[in-house]
């Protein structure tokens, strides 16, 4: 179960490339009426929440940029930014490497549980790094659908 987990991550991760990396700096910009975010933000979600959910509730060394958290934690916009953002290159790159990242420190920790659960609003608690890792993939799945809907309308 363990090296499909990690089969899962890489799959999801890869569509999640796969559907920007021929978009251009301003298409990843466009903010299409109707929409809060764009593009770039999704993919800096994406990572941000990905990074939080992998190694901050196990309390492994984060690799996170400055001013991520800003940029593109819960409830920020891209109207509302005060630094530069990163490149699409830069941000695919993050992305990119992350799942590596994510196998090399957690193939051996998935049942471990946190020391601080995490209730999510649904109801759902989330105990472990496997199950932390499972809703991720959900997680982003649903920013890809997004992606795809600003593609669509905003392109």
């Amino acid at each position: 179960m363990r090296e499909f987990l990690f089969d899962q991550l890489k799959v999801i991760r890869n569509n999640t490339i796969n559907a920007v990396k021929e978009l251009s700096e301003r298409q990843v910009d466009s903010v299409p009426e109707g929409f809060n975010n764009n593009i770039r933000w999704n993919l800096g979600h994406v990572y941000v929440v990905q990074e939080r959910f992998a190694f901050g509730f196990i309390k492994e060394p984060m690799l996170m940029p400055e001013g991520f958290t800003e940029l593109f934690g819960r409830d920020s916009k891209p109207s509302e930014w005060k630094v530069q953002p990163p490149t699409l290159p830069e941000l695919i790159k993050l992305l990119e490497d992350q799942t590596s990242r994510i196998e090399e420190k957690l193939s051996n920790r998935l049942d471990e549980v946190v020391e601080k659960p995490y209730a999510m609003p649904s109801g759902l608690t989330l105990k472990t790094p496997g199950e932390f890792l499972t809703f991720s993939m959900y997680h982003e799945g649903m920013h890809v659908q997004t992606i795809k809907m600003l593609k669509r309308f905003g392109l």
